[in-house]
């Protein structure tokens, strides 16, 4: 009798725990996933006085804690942001960068059709194929360095894919190298995460922190002279260590930068802006915030 009564005391207790499942693990933000203190000084910003024209935001500082977030796990098409992951999978498979590769018919841009002043038969080595792809946007450059990955373009979105599961980016899809496709989807969170693991390539934070490149693609010609996407580098009150601009109808405008202000490393991501300049205008937002919020 003693033994049912236990029993019977004992089952609510059990059935109590069975009714709550064991928890599988998920990718965290990157504001939690580091489960660092968070700066005292962070509390000292007021987000009623960011007024951002973006659409979705987010800011972290370098250990992963949120200063300022906006829609940052809502997946959106993110245009040439993509080039980040694009060279990261070609410096990944370690190709030789002075190999010379040849533009032809296949880099064309038959989703948006835009122009670019690499011509068929234009040749340049792999690695000035890479700095154009990032500092200057040029989609024929990051369509040939998906042409001639091993196993073709094919299999090298395949690899973008693989490497954006490795960086848990759980809610990013790569659909064409060059990010013309709308297909191309990340949230911000995801977005920090690509960003900071671009930053340990020291090929893309020299190219993508260039303000202007002279190539030589023609043999017969004087050189190419390209600029930068980010008009931002040229203001000396930034200190930028690397930054993508990205842009398509379904996009908006789009920027993405590792940048310290005053004196602290930050990660900014703001995506689906309206007009050509609303996202250097709101990084610029962002930068005074922190600057008058941290000296007041």
């Amino acid at each position: 009798m003693k033994k049912y009564i236990f029993f019977l005391l004992f089952l609510p207790l059990c059935q109590l725990n069975a009714g709550e499942p064991a928890r599988q693990s998920t990718a965290q933000s990157p504001s939690s996933a580091s489960q660092q203190p968070v700066n005292p000084a962070w509390n000292r910003l007021d987000e009623k006085k960011l007024k951002l024209r973006s659409a979705s935001a987010l800011i972290v500082d370098s250990t992963g804690n949120e200063i300022y977030s906006k829609q940052s796990a809502t997946p959106l098409p993110i245009g040439s942001i993509t080039k980040l992951m694009t060279v990261m999978v070609i410096l990944d498979a370690r190709l030789p960068l002075d190999e010379k590769i040849r533009i032809t018919k296949q880099d064309r841009d038959l989703i948006r059709l835009t122009g670019s002043r690499l011509n068929y038969g234009a040749t340049l080595s792999r690695r000035s194929l890479l700095d154009l792809a990032l500092m200057a946007s040029e989609n024929r450059a990051a369509s040939a360095l998906a042409r001639t990955y091993p196993g073709g373009t094919e299999q090298f979105i395949r690899a973008m894919n693989a490497k954006a599961r490795q960086l848990g980016m759980v809610d990013s899809r790569f659909t064409d190298p060059a990010g013309l496709d709308a297909g191309n989807v990340a949230s911000p969170n995801d977005l920090v995460r690509m960003v900071k693991a671009a930053s340990d390539y020291p090929e893309i934070a020299d190219a993508t922190t260039r303000l202007r490149m002279d190539v030589r693609p023609y043999p017969k010609r004087g050189p190419l002279t390209y600029g930068n996407t980010n008009r931002l580098l040229k203001n000396q009150a930034w200190n930028i260590q690397l930054s993508k601009t990205g842009y398509i109808n379904e996009a908006g405008r789009c920027l993405v930068m590792q940048a310290k202000v005053k004196g602290r490393e930050l990660t900014i991501v703001l995506l689906n802006s309206f007009g050509k300049l609303t996202p250097f205008g709101d990084a610029n937002r962002v930068r005074k915030w922190i600057e008058r919020g941290l000296s007041g």
